[in-house]
């Protein structure tokens, strides 16, 4: 029997849109592919369906949320819980429409190398673009 391949924590072209600072490549990496998610606690792999219970950052003077996202589990900061978790852009607009209304600010590989803001109403305008139908 061969081997499952492990999944790669890492999103290539997340990375190279957040280098350039380009936010149009950003959507385009969230939409196409997957991202880093920290973890309260990981998900049951026995159960395809429960991905773990995400982990936000809460702001003191507000109490509003910031939801972090990563490029690269790499760049996740000691600091934070330790398990991750690969989601895509269906998976974050899903989130976001659910989770949203306390949701001030998400924030990409908010420790670097090349940390980006975006808010969740913006987030979620780029992800539900349909595609142009075709004539």
């Amino acid at each position: 029997m061969a081997k499952q391949k492990r999944p790669e924590f890492r999103s290539e072209p997340l990375a190279a849109a957040l280098a350039a600072g380009d936010m149009v490549a950003v959507a385009l990496a969230l939409r196409n592919g997957r991202f880093v998610v920290p973890l309260m606690k990981p998900g049951n792999p026995d159960k395809p369906t429960e991905t773990g219970e995400v982990w936000m950052f809460r702001q003191p003077e507000t109490a509003r949320l910031a939801l972090l996202l990563f490029s690269d589990a790499k760049n996740k900061p000691a600091a934070l819980p330790p398990y991750v978790g690969l989601h895509d852009g269906t998976w974050l607009a899903s989130f976001l429409r659910t989770y949203g209304d306390d949701i001030e600010t998400v924030l990409f590989d908010v420790a670097g190398p090349h940390s980006l803001q975006a808010s969740p109403e913006e987030l979620l305008r780029v992800l539900e673009l349909e595609a142009p139908a075709a004539e």
